[in-house]
């Protein structure tokens, strides 16, 4: 076999130590991922003239993240996780990066859930600043999949989320099996593929929630294609039709799409201005 087929076998998750912390590539691609929206985000909001100031970005980035890190914790942890009670019994070993002794990180979290912290985050800062929450979506949805590759990335050298196993000669094996580099398929699709179509979509936008639902709709039939690839959760197995829950709530989410489009191009009118 090839070194990258040994790759998980060669490669080390974390990345240094410091102060006796283990620093895993995981969570330097998370930081990477964020630094990167918030970049595009400004970029995009110079270059295409949206009316966002870089003080209103970087506010709007703050509430975002901790929407997005509540939500995607406890989207985990309700929907992946079998150990529910546990943490209702525990609440404040939700966030606990240490176990048994052991700093590991906070493990576990779900892009269904953190969607769900992001809109409400979202609406609630639009609210509080007076910003028109479609057009401020749109910017976010040419801002979220390039960040989003270095997510997928950090999964795949955190050794995680792995793939069916294949006889495909690019396979990495784990555990004795070669499985597909699913975390790789879902960083090219879910982002790279979104970002390209998106990029140039944007200078037909017709109204004000069209790009943030067309990046719903697409990142919803990205996934359900992925999850072909991924293993299911092993808590939760496969359910009717043999999808995973990972292709149910792309299903939902699909729908929410194709509603957002529907409700943005009605109300169009009412969303000409930032």
């Amino acid at each position: 076999m090839s070194w990258w087929n040994q790759i998980y076998n060669n490669f080390d998750p974390v990345a240094f130590s410091l102060f006796g912390l283990s620093v895993h590539w995981y969570g330097i691609m998370y930081i990477l991922a964020l630094l990167t929206a918030l970049f595009m985000a400004k970029w995009f909001a110079k270059k295409d003239k949206l009316g966002f100031s870089e003080k209103l970005l970087d506010n709007y980035f703050i509430w975002v993240e901790i929407g997005v890190i509540l939500g995607a914790r406890l989207g985990f942890i309700f929907i992946y996780s079998d150990e529910q009670m546990h943490y209702i019994t525990h609440p404040w070993e939700i966030f606990n990066p240490f176990h048994n002794g052991e700093f590991v990180g906070i493990r576990g979290m779900s892009y269904h859930g953190a969607v769900v912290g992001f809109i409400i985050a979202t609406f609630w800062f639009c609210k509080k600043h007076k910003t028109n929450s479609f057009a401020l979506l749109d910017l976010v949805a040419l801002s979220v999949p390039l960040g989003y590759v270095f997510g997928r990335i950090g999964n795949f050298l955190n050794q995680e989320l792995v793939g069916v196993p294949t006889s495909m000669p690019w396979g990495i094996e784990v555990a004795g099996i070669l499985r597909h580099p699913s975390q790789l398929y879902e960083a090219f699709l879910e982002g790279v593929v979104i970002f390209v179509v998106l990029f140039f979509y944007r200078k037909y936008k017709k109204f004000n929630g069209e790009l943030i639902a067309i990046y719903t709709i697409l990142y919803a039939l990205m996934r359900f294609v992925s999850e072909i690839y991924r293993e299911p959760d092993f808590q939760l197995g496969t359910y009717m039709f043999g999808l995973s829950m990972g292709q149910i709530l792309s299903f939902l989410m699909l729908f929410l799409g194709i509603f957002t489009y529907f409700y943005a191009w009605k109300n169009r009118d009412k969303n000409l201005s930032n």
